[in-house]
C-alpha cells in the first residue's frame, strides 16, 4: 500500500525511538528520507505539511522544522514559502566529482614516489607574474617534479611559489606535492583555501617525453592555485598525465544509505 496514504507501510515508517541516543529530529529525517528512497515520495512531490508530520510522528513543530532542515542541507528537499516542501528532483548541473582516484594516489607512499627534477629560482613571466601578483621579472621558486607511480611516470608537475623566506610551506614544498597533504588531510597550516581547474589539453614535447607517452598525446591538466590568509597567492602551478590516468565519477541523486546522526 501507498505509504503517502497512511496504510500499515506508512505506519512502520513513523516509529521512532524516543530511548536512543540518536535525537528524534534526525530519526524524522532519515524517516522521510527512507521514504524519498522507497519512491514514497517522488522528486518534484510535495511533502506532508508540518501540521500533518507533527501528528504523524507526534513531535513538535520545532522536531519537524530541524528535520526539514536537515534534509534541506543534504541536498534531498526544497522549501518553498508558502507552498511547502519538496522532494528535489534529480539535476546534472549540481553534481560534485570527486578526485578519489588522485587521493588514493597521493594517500599510498607504497606505490607513489616524487622524483625531484629542478628547483631554481626564476624570473617571472607576464603570466605568472599575473597568477601570483607579484611584479615581472621578480623572482619565484620554479619547480619540476614527477610523481611515479609503481615506478611508471603518472604526473609531471611545474609549479611556482612566492620567494620568502619567512614562509616554512617551502621546504616542505620541495619534498611533497603541493596537493599530498590536503588529499591527506594534513595540509599546510598557511593555506586558507584554494582553486582546482581540471581541463583536456594537447601535451607539449616536454611533457611527452617525461611522461614516457608517444607524441603525440592528449592528456589531462589539474592546475592548482593557493591562497594564504591574507588572501595573497602563495603557489601556482599544474600537474599533467595522460588522458587514461584520471577518471572522473559521481552520483547524483539520493543515495540509498546515508546513517543520518545528531
Amino acid at each position: 500500500m501507498d505509504a503517502r496514504k497512511g496504510g500499515p507501510a506508512a505506519k512502520k515508517m513513523y516509529f521512532l525511538n524516543r530511548d536512543a541516543e540518536q535525537p528524534i529530529y534526525a530519526q524524522l529525517a532519515e524517516s522521510l528520507r527512507q521514504q524519498i528512497v522507497a519512491g514514497a515520495y517522488r522528486p518534484g512531490e510535495k511533502l506532508p505539511s508540518e501540521v500533518m508530520l507533527v501528528e504523524l510522528y507526534k513531535v513538535s513543530p520545532m522536531t519537524v522544522r530541524r528535520a526539514i532542515n536537515l534534509l534541506s542541507s543534504q541536498g534531498i528537499v526544497n522549501t518553498v514559502r508558502g507552498s511547502g516542501t519538496f522532494v528535489k528532483e534529480v539535476e546534472i548541473g549540481s553534481a560534485s566529482f570527486y578526485l578519489q582516484d588522485l587521493k588514493e594516489l597521493f594517500s599510498d607512499d607504497s606505490i607513489t614516489t616524487v622524483q625531484l627534477l629542478e628547483v631554481r629560482f626564476k624570473p617571472a613571466d607576464e603570466y605568472v607574474a599575473r597568477k601570483l601578483h607579484i611584479q615581472e621579472g621578480e623572482r619565484a621558486i620554479y619547480i619540476r617534479r614527477l610523481l611515479m607511480v609503481d615506478n611508471k611516470p603518472a604526473f609531471y608537475h611545474r609549479g611556482y611559489l612566492i620567494n620568502d623566506p619567512n614562509r616554512p610551506i617551502v621546504e616542505a614544498e620541495l619534498e611533497v606535492t603541493d596537493l599530498k597533504g590536503l588529499f591527506q588531510g594534513s595540509g599546510s597550516a598557511l593555506i586558507k583555501y584554494g582553486n582546482l581547474f581540471l581541463e583536456a589539453t594537447q601535451l607539449d614535447e616536454e611533457e611527452t617525453e617525461v611522461l614516457e607517452l608517444q607524441a603525440p598525446a592528449v592528456g589531462m591538466q589539474l592546475e592548482h592555485i593557493f591562497y594564504d590568509f591574507d588572501d595573497h597567492p602563495i603557489s601556482w602551478g599544474s600537474f599533467v598525465c595522460s588522458s587514461t590516468r584520471l577518471r572522473l565519477h559521481t552520483r547524483i541523486g539520493i543515495e540509498q544509505e546515508n546513517g543520518v546522526t545528531g
